[in-house]
């Protein structure tokens, strides 16, 4: 705070940062309806530069870490200090809060020159795209935080992890790529290990592999989300799985 006898300089601007009262709607949305989105035809028509300005790309530098579901960016701000050397993406369906997250990452840009050029939103159903935008092998690591639950078994279909998906998150990953998943819903927690351990190109990390990742701690409490079952008192489910190589191709070659 100000002394009472200084002055703000003549010219001083009070940075402005989005308020998330005026980006506000529906908690979850359809991800089967038809949302209007524009798409690429494939990765090579995706422009990244315009996400990130301040950033030379090429072939190596590109994007690496992908939140599906990024929410209010909570995430992408705390690790992007983490990693200045990585480029990372958040996703988001609904409009007003991808515009919020877009906002707040030119606010913060613009606060802190230099700052948070690795981070990056954009909008679009990642159910439906992410072959589109990402090559085979181009991400090092996903981030699914507080997914939609979808309660309701007619709905089970909706789950951002379900067996389908599973083999284009695969596909986008490299091999020894890291999934984290967190969720405050045990069944979703339940089904989410279900699915990944079933699945022949993922494999459980151990908590105690766990204890040394620097990202695991940021999971429970960087998502508006994560801070609401902090508030509550809930229970919060951590699960972590890594992309292997495909024992059918590793049988061949022996």
């Amino acid at each position: 705070m100000l002394d009472t006898h200084e002055r703000k300089p003549r010219g001083f601007k009070k940075m402005v940062y989005p308020q998330k009262k005026y980006y506000r709607q529906r908690a979850h949305a359809n991800p089967i309806a038809d949302h209007c989105l524009t798409y690429p035809k494939n990765p090579l028509e995706v422009n990244w530069s315009q996400y990130y300005p301040e950033i030379h790309i090429n072939e190596e530098r590109t994007v690496k870490f992908l939140d599906i579901g990024c929410g209010y960016g909570g995430l992408l701000v705390t690790i992007s200090p983490m990693f200045p050397q990585r480029l990372i993406l958040g996703v988001e369906i609904r409009v007003k809060v991808s515009d919020y997250v877009i906002d707040r990452i030119h606010a913060l840009r613009k606060a802190q020159p230099g700052c948070f050029q690795n981070i990056a939103c954009l909008r679009t159903n990642a159910m439906k795209y992410l072959p589109n935008y990402f090559r085979k092998g181009q991400l090092e690591k996903l981030f699914f935080l507080y997914p939609d639950p979808h309660f309701k078994k007619a709905k089970y279909k909706w789950r951002i992890i379900n067996k389908n998906l599973l083999a284009e998150y695969a596909y986008v990953l490299s091999v020894g790529g890291i999934v984290y998943t967190i969720t405050d819903v045990k069944d979703l927690h339940e089904w989410i290990v279900k699915h990944f351990t079933d699945h022949s190109l993922f494999q459980q990390i151990e908590p105690l592999e766990l204890e040394s990742d620097p990202i695991v701690e940021k999971l429970y409490d960087s998502s508006e989300e994560g801070k609401k079952v902090t508030r509550t008192q809930g229970d919060k489910f951590l699960a972590v799985f890594r992309r292997v190589e495909d024992p059918f191709l590793i049988s061949n070659l022996n």
